[in-house]
């Protein structure tokens, strides 16, 4: 009989909306509260790498070196690369060729293609050597594993000499390509070190597209040799500019230091068209170099219009076509988003950040964005600043994008909404513009067919509900109804503040935002990200007496959120009321009394309309 009622008791309390979120215990590595603890490690990765970029084949020729530290406690005896371009590889070392996965679908029509459009590549890895020696490898897909010459200790560094090459895809998945020989965007165009992090070990998740990176940090010297007509722009600072630059370039872009705030043009129109068909015999080689970045990528064509301003002592660059005149505003957007991402999420850290016009829908690398050239303002303006928030999440924060783009792409787009409102201010766009988060609820979360937004973006359905739109509107209710606006701000930035160069996971986001809010919050992640509750609250009665008025409410979905009132009284005057989430700790239904001589006209729940309640009709009561 007591273990029958030890289990009734256990299926209760594991009923409860409030029952405790199971997380990885803390650990000397990451701390109770949320932030690294004073054992925390990660791994380091330094890239020297010399490119060559040959425009009659269309092929990237690369060698170099990568510098790999074992920070962390344990021996490791091998390693893994990520080899991104094998996506676009033959059956069977392309998992993506072999499944055909349909295109992801986003806003606006977006379609991010990962078949390559039918084009066959892939990377050949020609030296992976060691002291000189050539070690064993093993390819598998996008993922290779190479075996050390000797165990590599703690605290110790080994360097690789690596060469390689690969076609370049016209169409690189939405994330890189070509337009003929003129014109080419690259990313994910070296062997990249896996993360070996404290919760997974080696990361070797393949990439088949709809998952993006997980990279260590480190510092790069990149050195990129290609027709010498070309203009390049990349991760890092230019090394050698009076090598590539012309002395008008560098007169030019002096300015933008000398006149903060204002767009200087580096290259104009007229000049960009006459840079077509300019030929120019020779190549030129283009050194950059970078520090605490996870990533590097560049973009180099004939016939680029370059603008470049500054804000507060940061070069910012945009690189575009000469008929892609809805860019000439693109550096004035790109500066404006800036400054506001700084204030909002702390400041950028590095000394330049650059946005090139091109094929690629829309991708982001450290100092680098790809963007499309779009018609209507606001959609232009969307996408540099979507790509740009890109540099605070996961550039700055390096979360694991390949099973978390929630942590990576929801936060940005959060982030995102509060810029467009800012650069917008005094308009309908402005006022509006977060509402539309509530429309893709309604057309987007649909039961039996929504899926958790912990789920792995490779096996979801609609990624840009899942990864973006949801975790933005989850975001938005936490700040706007749960803890308010001061205290998640707070919370927030001090997220970003702990983890800036790091790995954080899940676990860790969340005891950040409990510990500095003082708030429990693990009902309010189980309800968003591991389950796709949903919201109806309801006033099911109201019973006036002499001095006081009762009202029934019940929350008839499963998920849990504080109630707002609208109380109206037959006078005509109104009060707001908030009920905290507590209010549900006994059941789904709650009696609230409001002592008031007035005679009650109304009551309205959620009057302002943020929550996504599927049942509006029953959120209002009228005498």
């Amino acid at each position: 009989m007591f273990l029958l009622l030890l289990a009734l008791q256990q299926s209760v309390a594991d009923s409860s909306p409030f029952r405790q979120l199971a997380l990885p215990s803390p650990t000397p590595v990451r701390g109770a509260t949320g932030g690294p603890g004073p054992r925390y490690w990660q791994q380091r990765a330094d890239y020297t790498l010399e490119a060559t970029l040959d425009t009659a084949t269309n092929m990237l020729r690369g060698r170099g070196r990568i510098y790999y530290v074992n920070r962390s406690p344990e021996t490791l005896n091998y390693v893994w690369l990520q080899l991104d371009q094998n996506i676009f590889a033959p059956p069977p070392n392309s998992i993506s060729r072999v499944l055909n996965l349909p295109p992801l679908l986003f806003a606006g029509g977006v379609v991010f293609d990962f078949s390559a459009k039918g084009f066959v590549g892939g990377i050949t890895v020609d030296r992976f050597a060691a002291n000189g020696r050539p070690l064993t490898t093993k390819v598998l897909g996008t993922m290779m594993r190479v075996e050390l010459p000797r165990p590599l200790a703690p605290n110790l560094g080994v360097t690789f000499d690596v060469a390689w090459h690969f076609p370049i895809p016209p169409y690189g998945g939405g994330r890189m390509g070509h337009v003929g020989s003129r014109f080419y965007e690259l990313g994910q165009w070296y062997p990249r070190m896996a993360v070996y992090d404290d919760v997974h070990g080696w990361n070797t998740l393949p990439f088949l597209g709809a998952g993006e990176f997980y990279l260590e940090f480190g510092d790069f010297d990149v050195s990129l040799t290609v027709p010498a007509g070309f203009l390049v722009t990349a991760t890092g600072m230019l090394a050698n500019p009076s090598a590539v630059r012309s002395a008008q370039e560098r007169t030019r872009l002096a300015r933008a230091f000398t006149s903060p705030g204002q767009t200087a043009q580096v290259i104009t129109r007229q000049e960009a068209i006459a840079n077509t068909t300019r030929p120019v015999p020779g190549t030129k080689t283009w050194r950059f170099t970078a520090s605490a970045v996870r990533d590097f990528a560049w973009a180099a064509g004939s016939g680029l219009r370059w603008d470049a301003s500054t804000w507060d002592g940061i070069l910012v660059q945009t690189f575009y076509h000469p008929d892609a005149t809805p860019w000439e505003e693109a550096n004035s957007m790109v500066r404006a988003t800036l400054r506001h991402f700084s204030g909002a999420l702390g400041q950028y850290p590095w000394p330049q950040v650059s946005a090139v016009e091109g094929l690629v829908e829309g991708m982001e690398y450290p100092m680098v964005i790809y963007c499309p050239s779009l018609q209507k303002r606001e959609d232009q303006f969307w996408v540099l600043m979507h790509e740009l928030g890109h540099q605070w999440f996961p550039m700055q924060v390096g979360s694991d994008e390949r099973r978390y783009p929630w942590m990576d792409e929801g936060f940005n787009t959060f982030a995102d909404y509060d810029a467009a409102e800012a650069f917008f201010k005094g308009t309908t766009y402005a006022d509006t513009v977060r509402r539309e988060l509530l429309a893709a609820y309604d057309a987007t979360a649909i039961p039996g067919s929504e899926q958790p937004m912990i789920t792995k973006p490779d096996e979801v359905r609609q990624l840009y509900w899942t990864a973006y739109q949801k975790p933005a509107l989850m975001l938005s209710i936490l700040r706007e109804a749960v803890l308010g606006r001061e205290e998640f701000d707070r919370g927030f930035r001090e997220y970003v503040r702990r983890w800036k160069g790091k790995h954080p996971q899940p676990a860790d986001f969340f005891r950040t935002m409990s510990n500095l809010t003082g708030r429990d919050l693990d009902w309010f992640w189980r309800n968003w990200i591991y389950t796709t509750a949903r919201l109806d609250q309801a006033v099911d009665s109201v019973r006036s007496s002499a001095d006081s008025a009762f009202l029934y409410l019940s929350n008839r979905g499963q998920m849990v959120l504080p109630v707002t009132l609208e109380l109206r009284y037959a006078d005509n005057s109104t009060e707001t009321r908030s009920l905290p989430v507590e209010m549900w700790d006994l059941g789904s239904r709650f009696t609230y009394r409001v002592a008031t001589a007035k005679r009650l006209a109304s009551v309205v729940i959620d009057p302002r309309k943020i929550y996504p309640d599927i049942a509006r009709d029953n959120n209002s009561w009228k005498r």
